[in-house]
């Protein structure tokens, strides 16, 4: 197999500050085990708010006609952990990550949560480095190449989709959960018998298993995944 681009050619920005860009990559496992002190946590926090702005911008330019409430839901959806993940597994985001052993064996590469954070990261790194003008470049290129799962009801669609096929609705299933009570992170895997359609993660076990649902949703569009 050949050498997947480099990052800037596959993101279609060049950093002045490639540090930058290598924070935004740096999981806090390879942060603790390289004892470099660098994990993206912080312009994952700044890119969310960019990514927040850049999209309410666009709709509210691109839809004069629709209230807020149309407005806001669309643009959850639309910054929501599921289509972040798939924003960066279409860039092909994980194979570039910086993570520790551990997260790597754990398959932290195809994790939604990292992949969903570390988009977030990148847009934060690409904002501090070429300005707001850049960085909405950037994610407006993603949408217009995108195509996320286009129902918000991911679960419902999904159930449909099997009920037809088979008569016999998916299950889903908690994988694990992490961090304190007041802040967990769920992930959760949707089966149809033995085989995992999808996997995702989410602050609540109901909106991971939306990613989950998103996710299997995603594959069964792709070769070789079929509902058969």
């Amino acid at each position: 197999m050949s050498d997947p681009p480099p990052l800037e050619d596959v993101l279609g920005y060049r950093f002045r500050n490639a540090r930058l860009l290598n924070e935004a990559l740096s999981h806090k496992s390879h942060a603790a085990e390289s004892r470099s002190g660098i994990d993206n946590e912080r312009l994952e926090f700044l890119g969310d708010s960019i990514l927040a702005a850049v999209i309410a911008h666009h709709l509210y330019a691109l839809s004069p006609k629709e209230s807020e409430g149309d407005l806001s839901k669309k643009k959850a959806q639309m910054v929501s952990r599921s289509s972040l993940a798939h924003w960066a597994s279409e860039l092909g985001l994980g194979f570039y990550l910086l993570l520790g052993v551990g997260e790597e064996s754990s398959g932290g590469r195809a994790r939604s949560s990292l992949l969903a954070n570390a988009f977030e990261a990148v847009v934060g790194a690409i904002f501090l480095d070429g300005g707001y003008d850049a960085a909405s470049a950037f994610i407006l290129r993603c949408l217009s190449h995108s195509t996320p799962c286009a129902e918000t009801d991911h679960k419902s669609l999904l159930q449909e989709v099997f009920q037809k096929k088979h008569k016999a609705p998916p299950s889903y299933e908690t994988a694990s959960s992490e961090g304190p009570d007041h802040d967990k992170t769920f992930q959760v895997v949707v089966r149809f018998g033995k085989r995992i359609l999808g996997q995702g993660s989410g602050k609540t076990k109901k909106e991971a298993e939306q990613a989950a649902a998103c996710d299997a949703l995603l594959k069964l569009k792709e070769p070789p995944w079929t509902t058969d």
